[in-house]
């Protein structure tokens, strides 16, 4: 059972993704704006986070923002809900910390398997975020990079970064096969599997967040590389 913040100012909606939470043995807890949800944040303890864009005050992009910097929900996943169906305005919301996203009007079944997924994604507590099929080791060093999946935790020459459940599956694939180069479709499916929401141009923002992150000049990377064409790889052992 988990523990679900739910933001948006059409109390409808609210309720609507409330009861379908509660269908599946979750709680909720609903607020029509950003400032409140934030608030409540501060104090409760939540598995997942459903914001609405377009929130009166603290707007839902700023409050993922707001979210990521706040030790207690930093690594919560946030699914946006946004009646804006440009892709500008989706990469926006993944740039702000954001993990999937969902385009109004959308279908309870959709909604629900959203939240499935990104439940399951979810490293639990000694566990390891090794992504579909399980062969990562549970922590890999490389290029002065530490990645420690049952801590959810990544250091980088001797300092903490945090990342989200996205980025940190992401860069331990790649970490843990230096010099392979993986096309989005292929990391897609090594770090969340079939059952996934991810798509090829959230690949390209998980990977752009972890160069400013890592890399000493994310406009210069040298740790997670592009192959032009291809996809991405980290970069071969022989190279460091």
């Amino acid at each position: 059972m988990a523990h679900v913040l739910v933001v948006d100012d059409e109390a409808h909606i609210g309720e609507l993704v409330s009861l379908h939470l509660s269908f599946e043995g979750h709680t909720s807890d609903r607020f029509l704006d950003g400032r409140a949800a934030l608030e409540a944040a501060r104090t409760q303890t939540y598995d997942l986070c459903i914001l609405d864009v377009m929130l009166p005050g603290l707007d839902g992009v700023a409050l993922c923002r707001a979210l990521r910097q706040q030790p207690s929900t930093r690594r919560v996943p946030v699914l946006l809900l946004t009646a804006r169906r440009d892709e500008t305005d989706k990469v926006l919301g993944l740039d702000s910390g954001a993990d999937d996203y969902l385009t109004k009007p959308f279908g309870v079944r959709e909604l629900m398997a959203r939240v499935r997924a990104l439940l399951r994604r979810t490293p639990a507590p000694g566990t390891a975020a090794d992504g579909a099929n399980g062969r990562v080791p549970d922590v890999v060093r490389r290029d002065g990079l530490e990645i420690d999946g049952s801590r959810h935790q990544v250091t980088v020459d001797g300092r903490v970064v945090e990342t989200t459940a996205h980025e940190f599956a992401v860069l331990k694939v790649l970490a843990a096969n230096p010099g392979i180069v993986f096309s989005r479709e292929a990391l897609i499916r090594r770090a969340w599997g079939p059952d996934t929401h991810v798509t090829e141009r959230s690949v390209d923002t998980i990977v752009k967040r972890l160069r400013q992150k890592i890399e000493t000049n994310p406009a210069e990377p040298e740790r997670l590389l592009t192959v032009w064409g291809v996809g991405y790889k980290f970069r071969d052992v022989s190279t460091a």
